[in-house]
């Protein structure tokens, strides 16, 4: 919905609606029936039931409309003398009993009018003591959606047990508040809206200053508020609804507190606009984080980092493995974020392409939590002594492995980005800040809140930051004193920026160009395989085949013409260089220095292995390239002169991932040729220091010291 306000997208999901109705509603202030208001009520609800919502209505009023007619009653029956004498306040359960009656019969007139059916089910909270009462209220209640009769519930408060109906909070519920929150439960309702005189819940008195609370975080917000005089008629007032608010929210019905004044209410509320309170088990998980400088953040980071150092092994392997355990806990909390964001993409109008990385596929959550388990259950990568030296005597140098310090990650599109990256620095010991697309906010948003919270306090949250603010990157991008690395993950136009924009190393790479060459004496089944695979098992990956380059031998082989209509059968777009453009008839490509991310590729003739290499090396990305052939020597020409960081030998370019290389999950794919290359694992988040153990030996000028410069052994 395009309309839908961030924290309310999951309206679109929702279908069995309970509208509780206060008496604040239902009467006016001078006790009369309020026939408007109800009017317009009504035909809300005659909207809702033709759009296929199942709607349910908790309506207070009885004893308010019972109290009208009979001091209407009495006072028609009453002589002068009698009105002289002190008036007793009406028994409430009277006023029950009478105005049910009544309340229904105006329902039923309304609604009939509307050409809506309507029922009448009264109940009391002792009812709700017999488990077979509780069910045959299911099906009942079931049957009557079925039919499309709106199901109207009151309180009997004409035979309740409790001594005074306004009075008296004793049973499971002790109100019609309290009533649709538990029917929210016991109806598995996907939303309750309690309509009230207000708008909604506010941080303060009703003073210019005070503002409405649109999403209710208990933590924020419970020592904000303030409640008023309960209602005039009713029972509860705001203190009931936010009561029932709780006790249906945290079991999962969403609930909204809004006016009864406004127009259209309800239907607002469920086309996602931001009105009223709302209530969600999950509303903390989208409270943005406070905000704080680029340089705190990055300092926390680092202070985090050093705390993860010094744990064991075996506690930072037990944080990963928390952390896989909160992803599958999560997996529908998550889900509904990412469809989220991939619905509100759509409504933008965003490339397939990008849609196609931001969308986490059924599946993938249980994907990176194995890869995050089998991370975990590497060998520890931190303090690993690499080199041993013997120095002098009872003087000796170790090359030890240690976290590189704070890395920057700016990527986008891809949640699941997130999750490898964060698993990563967490194994390898680093502090990491995160700075997700806004396309995907609400899926990096839940998944670093989840992920933090596996982390234990004496590491610390912050080892990991999310920067929601793109403002804040120009500030981060200048911390080259606090700030190891970059690691920019995105288009090429990302890459380059951040380049150009600081002193910190960047490692990346700004195009995934890559290649698949079918050499003359390629086994043409084979080449079939693994050109589908590398074109469309994921096209908007990095790693996906961009250009098809075949030996000019080929260009009558059936083979060929096997492959080429087997891409197009299932949606590839061809474009030709000079030749295979005129020889296949096929659109010319714009450029062969051209990354597709979708379904589409160039094809082009070449003479030789040779060519096939220098055309990979005058417009490749230095990324990912394949050769397919049965040609021993020919494969080791290509595998030894292709000058990229991945270079592969009958085997799909899909296989370039860290996962696949078996590195446990990867932080980015490098191009570059220092530090690392290719898919980078841990090994490319760590570096090294110098550790020596002496006893007392000083340099003097080297004039009292026998250098050894002895290889030791590992220990």
């Amino acid at each position: 919905m395009a309309t839908a306000d961030r924290t309310r997208t999951f309206m679109k999901d929702v279908k069995r609606v309970i509208i509780k109705v206060g008496t604040a509603v239902v009467t006016r202030h001078d006790g009369r029936l309020a026939l408007g208001r109800l009017g317009a009520l009504c035909e809300q609800v005659k909207e809702l039931n033709a759009l296929g919502y199942e709607v349910i209505i908790v309506t207070s009023g009885a004893v308010g409309v019972g109290k009208q007619r009979l001091k209407y009653r009495k006072l028609v029956n009453s002589s002068f003398a009698d009105l002289q004498k002190p008036q007793m306040e009406l028994d409430g359960k009277a006023c029950a009993a009478v105005g049910q009656s009544g309340l229904m019969a105006l329902y039923d007139m309304l609604f009939t009018q509307l050409d809506v059916s309507s029922s009448q089910l009264l109940v009391t909270d002792s009812d709700f003591e017999n488990p077979n009462f509780r069910e045959r209220l299911r099906e009942t209640v079931e049957s009557l959606l079925d039919l499309k009769v709106v199901p109207i519930f009151n309180e009997n408060d004409a035979i309740s047990t409790r001594k005074a109906p306004y009075e008296d909070s004793s049973g499971i519920f002790w109100d019609n508040d309290s009533l649709a929150g538990l029917l929210a439960i016991e109806l598995k309702a996907d939303l309750l809206v309690l309509l009230s005189d207000v708008d909604g819940l506010y941080n303060g008195p009703s003073e210019p200053q005070s503002k409405i609370i649109h999403t209710y975080i208990k933590e924020k917000h419970h020592n904000e508020i303030t409640f008023g005089d309960k209602s005039r008629v009713g029972r509860g007032g705001m203190t009931a609804k936010v009561k029932a608010a709780f006790v249906a929210s945290n079991s999962g019905t969403p609930v909204v507190i809004t006016s009864r004044f406004a127009s259209q209410s309800i239907l607002r509320v469920l086309q996602g606009e931001k009105i009223g309170t709302l209530f969600h088990k999950d509303a903390s998980l989208w409270e943005p984080s406070k905000d704080v400088s680029a340089r705190e953040m990055a300092v926390s980071a680092r202070e985090c980092s050093r705390r993860l150092q010094n744990l064991s092994s075996d506690e930072r392997k037990k944080i990963l493995l928390d952390v896989a355990d909160a992803l599958e806990e999560n997996e529908d909390l998550i889900k509904a974020e990412n469809e989220a964001d991939v619905a509100a993409a759509q409504d933008a109008g965003y490339e397939k392409s990008l849609i196609a990385r931001l969308t986490l596929k059924p599946g993938k959550m249980a994907s990176l939590a194995k890869s995050i388990r089998t991370l975990a259950h590497m060998e520890d990568p931190i303090n690993q002594i690499l080199k041993r030296t013997e120095v002098a005597e009872d003087l000796v140098l170790e090359k030890t492995s240690c976290p590189l310090g704070v890395l920057l990650i700016v990527f986008e599109s891809r949640p699941d980005a997130l999750v490898q990256i964060a698993s990563l620095a967490i194994r390898s010991g680093n502090g990491l800040l995160l700075k997700g697309g806004k396309e995907a906010m609400r899926s990096n948003t839940v998944l670093h809140k989840v992920i933090t919270g596996a982390i234990p306090s004496n590491v610390g949250e912050k080892l990991i930051g999310l920067v929601t603010s793109r403002d804040k990157i120009a500030d981060l991008l200048k911390l080259d004193d606090v700030i190891d690395l970059a690691i920019p993950r995105g288009s090429n136009k990302l890459v380059s920026q951040i380049k150009a924009s600081t002193k910190i190393p960047v490692l990346g790479h700004a195009d995934g160009i890559c290649h698949v060459y079918i050499d003359k004496s390629a086994d043409m089944n084979m080449a079939k395989r693994i050109v589908m695979d590398a074109k469309i098992d994921y096209p908007a990956a990095c790693n996906a085949m961009e250009t098809l380059l075949v030996h000019k031998d080929l260009i009558k082989a059936p083979g060929l013409e096997d492959l080429l209509l087997s891409l197009k059968t299932e949606g590839v777009t061809l474009y030709g260089g000079p030749v295979a453009q005129e020889l296949l008839c096929i659109p010319k490509a714009d450029s062969f220095h051209h990354e597709y991310s979708s379904m589409a590729c160039t094809i082009e003739f070449v003479d030789d292995v040779q060519a096939a290499i220098d055309h990979i090396h005058r417009y490749g990305s230095g990324h990912t390239d394949c050769i397919v052939t049965t040609d021993d020597k020919v494969a080791e020409t290509f595998l030894r002169q292709v000058d990229s960081a991945a270079v592969f030998y009958n085997a799909s370019t899909r296989f370039s991932d860290g996962a696949r290389f078996g590195l446990g999950a990867e932080v980015g794919i490098s191009t570059g040729r220092i530090h690392a290359r290719g898919p980078v694992g841990v090994e490319g988040l760590l570096t090294t220091r110098w550790i020596m153990r002496g006893s007392g030996q000083v340099v003097n000028g080297d004039k009292d010291i026998a250098y050894t410069h002895k290889n030791l052994p590992l220990q």
